[in-house]
């Protein structure tokens, strides 16, 4: 009697089980933790806005999906347990079309500089599906267990191809900030929209108008802005006025939050004023506008609006209160003296501090150790 066959049946379906396990496990925890945004951003703009992505849903639709690309490649090149891991390739390279989205002008982009690849891996895939098939009669009889070679060939073989998806994938941190940034606006989370990216040094114009906005919506702009990197001019505040773009949110919302939405295209300043002039402008516009002129430097000019919105006092937001002190050692004549001992003792210790570094990049790097957070740091360093 022949007692191969069971054992050979064992075999090919414990490595079919463990490959199904790492990919299933792999593609639901890449789109739901990682991909899941962008794929919110890539539908919208593919739908016009009409559909949204669902985050329970959608994660697990697309890997059913391409796990049914795979039983029928097993189907159709049958190979079991020799590389059986190739069956995936497929669903592997959809999966990575889906990872490389990026969007730019309203217009969504796939596996850019990327194209040129695909054939060759599928000519690769299929030179390598051939090989195997010709061999896997002389392999058939091969113990396969947990801890044998070819579970660990297939295995392995599934770990690379994850590390193509990850290659190739829109790794772009401050296109994942974004995406995430205005998926939290759109469920009324302005604190995980706060959080997201707040340790990296990276922005961008986009991202500091969605943390702008997050941080007027959370009544906390002249007290936190600074805390984060600021990209761009005043006019990067709004959408429309400069580079900020909106990926998902809608701009409305943010012109709501202000008071109206402006006619035809001007700066953010000119937007305001006529808000003001309309009598539209909400108490946001106030916050708006003084940062508006702390991100352009504008220091004389915020010290003759911060008059018309506050007192001077210790109610100040920090980053107005910084702001002063600055003007008040940059100016032999301030229109305005503002006194705070903190503050000032703070300024005080930059200033000794960089005094003690002659070379420009160390100096910028200690000061920024202790006063990234800062007013000061953002006028003096940032570009």
């Amino acid at each position: 009697m022949n007692y191969n066959h069971p054992r050979k049946g064992g075999s090919a379906v414990t490595v079919r089980v463990a490959c199904a396990i790492v990919f299933l496990a792999f593609t639901y925890l890449w789109l739901r933790f990682f991909q899941a945004d962008v794929m919110a951003v890539a539908q919208h703009v593919l739908s016009g806005g009409k559909t949204h992505f669902n985050y329970t849903i959608g994660p697990l639709l697309i890997t059913a999906l391409l796990m049914l690309v795979q039983v029928f490649v097993d189907r159709l090149i049958r190979l079991r347990t020799t590389a059986h891991a190739l069956t995936y390739v497929p669903s592997m390279l959809l999966l990575s079309l889906g990872s490389t989205v990026n969007v730019d002008a309203g217009r969504v982009y796939s596996w850019q500089g990327w194209w040129w690849v695909v054939p060759l891996i599928l000519v690769a895939w299929a030179v390598c599906v051939w090989a195997f098939r010709q061999i896997q009669p002389l392999k058939s009889q091969q113990s396969v267990g947990l801890f044998s070679r070819p579970m660990w060939h297939n295995l392995l073989l599934m770990a690379l191809m994850m590390l193509m998806v990850a290659a190739v994938s829109n790794t772009d941190a401050v296109f994942h900030y974004r995406a995430h940034a205005e998926a939290s606006l759109l469920r009324g989370d302005f604190d995980e929209a706060l959080r997201t990216g707040e340790r990296s040094h990276e922005s961008d114009p986009s991202l500091t108008m969605l943390r702008v906005y997050a941080l007027s919506r959370s009544g906390q702009l002249g007290e936190h802005l600074f805390n984060y990197p600021v990209s761009g001019t005043s006019d990067d505040l709004l959408p429309g006025s400069g580079q900020g773009q909106l990926l998902l949110y809608p701009a409305d919302s943010i012109y709501r939050h202000l008071g109206a939405r402006p006619v035809g295209t001007m700066s953010a300043i000119r937007f305001m004023d006529v808000l003001e002039q309309s009598g539209k402008a909400t108490r946001a516009v106030a916050d708006y506008r003084l940062c508006a002129l702390l991100v352009d430097r504008r220091l004389d000019d915020f010290v003759s609006q911060l008059l018309r919105y506050y007192p001077l006092n210790d109610s100040l937001p920090r980053h107005y209160r910084e702001a002063l002190v600055l003007y008040a050692h940059q100016r032999s004549q301030p229109v305005v003296v503002y006194r705070d001992n903190v503050i000032e003792t703070d300024y005080d210790d930059m200033q000794q501090l960089e005094r003690t570094y002659a070379d420009a990049t160390e100096r910028k790097g200690k000061v920024m150790e202790k006063y990234a957070g800062s007013y000061w740091y953002y006028y003096k360093y940032r570009q």
